[in-house]
């Protein structure tokens, strides 16, 4: 857990000091775990179109306030690729009635879950986003640690944070080795190379992983992480963290409200 902010985790940091990088890690992922459950539970509804849209200012006012890079929100939206994907097929092979869209015939149910979907997912990610981008890796293990989340899942976490860039670093140098020996990765033929070198990484990363388990246990390892006592969070830290989630919360009671 000491690895610095250099591996391809900790890539997706932004070294700032601002109130928002400043918060308890166990505080962030509490406040956009809130946040997206909000998001979750607004309505598939055309209606509800200007409360995603207080949504997007929400989010994107604690971005401004982190500032966080717009480049780095567009990097971090790229993971909702499969989700946009997923929307663009629903207006067409839903059922229902049907409505010209540039000459194509689509579904209105279609149209109207593509769209409340794609601005759920949309929403969420961008919060995840700022959660990364202001959170070390190291620290949101230790959040998640604090959030008494299991164990074995903070340990596993633990080591891919800390492992990361070990692997990425030997799938470099396997990389350099098979273009030194000529290879171009042009063809079919490459797909044979690649698919062994996937194979080699996983021995070597599951070997890696064994040295180092033996490694603990030969040093008094027990399989927990060490943690010292923490500190108890001021009230209006987590006021501050949860500013957020409650924001969006009663974007959503007055839509409810006026509904």
């Amino acid at each position: 857990m000491g690895a610095g902010h250099g591996g391809p985790l900790g890539a997706a940091y932004v070294a700032r000091d601002t109130a928002v990088h400043r918060l308890p890690a166990h505080v962030s992922l509490v406040a956009v775990l809130a946040f997206a459950l909000v998001v979750v539970a607004t309505p598939l509804d055309p209606a509800w179109a200007p409360a995603y849209g207080g949504y997007a200012v929400l989010v994107l006012a604690a971005a401004a306030l982190a500032r966080v890079p717009a480049a780095r929100l567009a990097r971090g939206l790229v993971v909702e690729l499969p989700f946009v994907l997923f929307a663009l097929l629903l207006p067409v092979v839903a059922r229902g009635p049907r409505v010209e869209v540039l000459g194509l015939s689509l579904s209105e149910s279609g149209l109207v879950t593509a769209g409340g979907l794609l601005a759920k997912a949309t929403l969420s990610v961008l919060a995840a986003t700022v959660l990364a981008a202001t959170t070390t890796p190291q620290d949101l293990v230790r959040g998640l640690q604090r959030l008494r989340l299991p164990a074995v899942l903070v340990q596993i976490l633990s080591f891919m944070v800390r492992y990361a860039d070990v692997v990425t670093g030997e799938l470099r140098r396997m990389r350099v080795a098979r273009e030194s020996r000529g290879f171009r990765g042009r063809g079919p033929g490459a797909l044979r190379v690649v698919a062994a070198t996937a194979g080699a990484l996983f021995v070597r990363s599951y070997e890696r992983g064994e040295r180092v388990h033996l490694a603990m246990l030969a040093r008094g390892g027990d399989g927990r992480l060490p943690a010292g006592p923490a500190p108890a969070v001021p009230v209006g830290t987590w006021l501050t963290g949860l500013a957020l989630p409650l924001s969006a919360g009663a974007v959503l009671a007055a839509g409810v409200l006026g509904a």
